[in-house]
């Protein structure tokens, strides 16, 4: 393929951003270093082609690139400065990774000249992210800046989706280079062979337990609309993965269930029942396993049919009957073409799966002044079928992964990295991406104080998601595992609050303290009334400590454990 431009002399720093805008990216996130100043004299001078959102924190920048290349398919851009700026964006370059995300991390470094002398802020790009990105490397010729460029937005999106680091030099980016640009990146699709998906369906109608599960990066809309005609039409069980519970949503007669953090006991004794297990995307790890029990690896009890974009996942962990290297959406397509038997002998296991499922997703009651349970009835009456629902990390969250009815695919954002601090960037960064559509993000108060400061970012753009604050006092899931092992030990886990209310008014957000279930209905009407005036909006919720998960208490958990 030829390259689209002559070549014209530019700074690299222009050279830089014009591959930005060529590869398809529409925004920068950034805390601005004066190791890049070059790098951001070219976005400024393009700011009618890619729009530079600017953040309080390297963290949450990170975190913001990759909600909104979770949210929208396409790789984002991150900028941070070198030495502490890298070192505080790599949290959400390993949130990319493990989530399986494109995200661009462009940090400055010290000039050639300095490299080796550990000059002020000097950092290693690939020994401090050679273990957490698909690729990390220093570009030290501007002139290669169109070649290297093409090559990270080919890696972040080729086989299983991840992140690259490219350091820059200071002098790399002010040196004037006479180079052409190349032609836009095109991911590759990885289409499974028929023979494959035809010995895939043949092994699958012998089954009398079947269960798919589904989950991890590169799906689209449309892939996701196929993999859930082809579970509905075949009469499949389908369960979540980690957080991945938009990709076959709840409305669909094959949902089941997520396989999380808070799974429903009677979902984790099917899988361990199943005889068959469908793994479309997922990689099965920790957590969508409950620590490798239900699937016990290298040979599963049950037979494994394992579907993955990265033929070194096939066989990792986990040895399949049979293994496909296939990326999602010509996968989820040529499933969705397969001939569904006529009653399959599942019928009567997927009914009760769903009847199961069902009934795990009544919102329950919540001990103390403030239900839950109630709020999330609320929120399923106020809030619109595409919200983009937000998760941060924590013992809270389970309120939302239980009984949220996600819409379709994308609407659910969350690090199955478990990092705390995610939710209110990442709400952010969706309000920004998708203005014309609701964010509501989830956040503990724990999480809420590592990056709740973002809400200034929201004000300086204009970016208005609603947030819920769950304020229990305390690092709740840690309390809960200290119940549970060391019984009425509590230590290091208690919080002191500040007014979470009063913090977000302070930026001009609305904010709400709200103690009590029938304060609930007005609190959010008031927090919809500011959305819709275009500001951020945030509630603290104030959890009663005994309300620890969605099914117990803690002083069951104490009971039980003494």
């Amino acid at each position: 393929m030829s390259q689209d431009a002559a070549p014209r002399a530019r700074t690299g720093g222009e050279v830089l951003v014009d591959a930005l805008v060529t590869h398809g990216a529409t925004h920068v996130f950034c805390v601005p270093g004066e190791s890049y100043l070059p790098a951001l004299d070219a976005l400024r001078a393009r700011a009618d082609r890619i729009r530079t959102i600017v953040c309080r924190h390297e963290a949450a920048a990170a975190n913001m690139a990759e909600a909104a290349a979770k949210l929208t398919g396409r790789a984002h851009v991150v900028f941070a400065t070198r030495g502490p700026g890298a070192c505080h964006a790599a949290i959400g370059i390993h949130t990319a990774f493990q989530d399986s995300t494109p995200v661009l991390l462009l940090l400055g470094q010290v000039e050639r000249a300095a490299r080796g002398r550990e000059g002020f802020q000097e950092f290693d790009v690939e020994r401090l992210f050679g273990w957490t990105a698909k690729w990390a490397a220093e570009v030290t010729d501007a002139s290669r800046l169109p070649e290297l460029l093409a090559r990270a937005f080919h890696v972040m999106q080729a086989g299983r989706p991840g992140p690259v680091v490219l350091s820059l030099p200071e002098d790399v980016l002010a040196e004037v280079v006479t180079v052409a640009d190349t032609p836009p990146v095109r991911p590759t699709a990885i289409r499974p062979a028929a023979e494959d998906v035809a010995a895939l369906a043949a092994r699958l109608a012998q089954a009398k337990r079947p269960l798919v599960v589904v989950g991890g990066g590169g799906w689209t809309p449309a892939a996701a609309a196929d993999v859930t005609a082809f579970a509905e039409r075949w009469s499949l069980p389908v369960a979540a993965s980690f957080r991945c519970q938009d990709i076959v949503p709840p409305a669909s007669l094959a949902h089941v269930g997520e396989l999380g953090t808070g799974t429903d006991p009677a979902l984790a004794a099917r899988v361990r029942a199943a005889d068959l297990l469908l793994v479309l995307g997922a990689r099965l790890g920790e957590i969508t396993t409950q620590g490798y029990a239900l699937v016990v690896p290298p040979v599963p009890t049950q037979a494994l049919l394992h579907v993955h974009p990265d033929v070194g996942e096939l066989g990792r962990v986990y040895q399949p009957d049979l293994g496909l290297v296939a990326t999602m959406p010509p996968l989820a397509a040529a499933l969705a073409a397969l001939p569904p038997p006529i009653r399959p002998a599942w019928h009567d296991w997927w009914a009760a799966a769903r009847a199961d499922y069902q009934a795990a997703a009544v919102p329950a009651t919540a001990p103390g002044a403030l239900d839950m349970g109630v709020l999330m009835t609320l929120l399923r009456q106020r809030l619109p079928r595409d919200t983009i629902m937000v998760n941060d990390a924590g013992n809270f969250s389970g309120w939302v992964q239980r009984f949220w009815p996600y819409g379709a695919y994308r609407t659910q954002l969350a690090p199955t990295s478990g990092a705390m601090g995610y939710a209110v960037p990442a709400a952010i960064a969706a309000a920004l991406v998708a203005p014309r559509r609701t964010v509501c993000a989830f956040v503990g108060d724990g999480g809420f104080l590592m990056s709740g400061t973002e809400i200034a970012t929201a004000m300086l753009h204009g970016a208005a998601p609603l947030i819920l604050v769950v304020d229990n006092g305390m690092y709740g899931t840690i309390r809960m595992h200290q119940e549970r092992r060391y019984p009425g030990q509590p230590f290091a886990t208690d919080l002191r609050n500040p007014d979470f209310a009063a913090f977000a008014r302070a930026f001009g957000a609305f904010g709400q303290a709200v103690t009590a279930t029938a304060a609930l209905e007005p609190a959010l009407d008031a927090a919809l009334a500011a959305l819709a005036e275009g500001r951020p909006a945030l509630l603290t919720l104030a959890l009663d400590p005994e309300a620890i998960t969605t099914r117990t208490t803690l002083s069951a958990l104490r009971g039980a454990a003494t």
